[in-house]
Formats: structure tokens, sequence, C-alpha cells
């Protein structure tokens, strides 16, 4: 089992910047940040394996850096240039899959409680 904890989000205006951080029990090869907005499904946003490839999804990438401090085993999301259309819960995942890179929330499975990113214009 891994527990993940999820801290940082909170209420900014467009185009301001929010950290997030996960403190997690242990680490997988992937670990992942996702997100779900009310009414939509849950996507992914930007994962990273143990050598510190990442991936992102097209809407945030150059917007959004992931990082992982594998000694304190805590994931980072630094968020810049946020939009109204960011607003979403975002959830820290860990995956067991060689397949994470992917950022399929089915290759994940183990989930933090969230924490809540709001946007305004």
């Amino acid at each position: 089992q891994v527990q993940l904890v999820e801290s940082g989000g909170g209420s900014v205006q467009a185009g301001g910047s929010l950290r997030l951080s996960c403190a997690a029990s242990g680490f997988t090869n992937y670990m992942g940040w996702f997100r779900q907005a009310p009414g939509k499904e849950r996507e992914g946003v930007a994962t990273t394996n143990i050598v510190g490839t990442t991936y992102y999804a097209a809407s945030v990438k150059d917007r959004f850096t992931i990082s992982r401090d594998n000694a304190k085993t805590t994931l980072y999301l630094q968020m810049n240039s946020l939009e109204p259309e960011d607003t979403a819960m975002y959830y820290c995942a860990a995956s067991l899959s060689p397949s994470g890179w992917s950022l399929a929330p089915r290759e994940y499975h183990y989930w933090g409680q969230g924490t809540q990113v709001t946007v305004s214009s």
C-alpha cells in the first residue's frame, strides 16, 4: 500500500501560480498528477518516473512542471500561468504499471484524497 497526501491547493486569479505537494509513504516507478473538474472525467496532467523522465498533457505543457524528491518521497507540481480551465480537484497517484507514462487513470493504483485548485478570471 502507498499512502498519498496532497497539499498546496487554493484559489488564485488567472495568470497566477500554485505549487502542489504530495507526501507519499513510498514511491513507485511512475508518480503522477491528475485532475477532475465537476461533470468531467478524471484526466492525467503530468507524470514522472524514477529516473526523472516527465510526460505532460498537451493542455499543461510549458506551464506546469512535475518533479519528485525520491529521498523525501514527495511529489510536486509547479503550476504557472494558471487559467480558469485549470480549475479542478487535483490528485496525486502512484502506478505499479510499466505503462504509467500514458497518464491513463486505469494504470494508477493508489490515489490521494485530492486538493482543490480554483482559478478565477
